[in-house]
């Protein structure tokens, strides 16, 4: 994951991997850390760019019929990751966020370096496991 302050450029890299998880667990996780590592108490204006369709869609489209049908899909079976959408609509509603979504390994810099990040820690926690 990678902090970007838009007028500075400042950035804030992270990384972190589980063993024996999903890619898609992963992606909302780094969204969720990376909204966790804003100041508290201050609401923010986050563009959000992700190769996640999952991310994406999940936050853009689906979010507010998962909450209506109390965490149930369309198909009435519970939503997947349920626990992490929670938390990162709980971190969500704390700023102004739009989701981007970028094709991964298409040459979007900051999604090149945080796919690195990624692959290096899901090795390290291989590693660990």
């Amino acid at each position: 994951m990678i902090l970007k302050h838009p007028a500075t450029g400042k950035e804030r890299e992270r990384s972190g991997g589980e063993p024996r998880t999903t890619n898609n667990r992963m992606e909302l996780t780094a969204v969720i850390e990376g909204l966790r590592a804003l100041k508290p108490g201050q609401r923010y204006r986050v563009q959000v760019v992700t190769d996640s369709e999952y991310v994406q869609r999940g936050m853009s489209e689906w979010l507010p019929g998962w909450i209506r049908k109390n965490w149930r899909t369309a198909g009435r079976t519970p939503v997947k990751n349920a626990e992490l959408w929670k938390a990162l609509a709980e971190l969500a509603a704390r700023h102004e966020i739009t989701f981007m979504h970028t094709y991964g390994h298409a040459g979007h810099p900051e999604n090149e370096r945080a796919d690195a990040l990624a692959v290096a820690a899901a090795r390290a926690a291989a590693k660990g496991a």
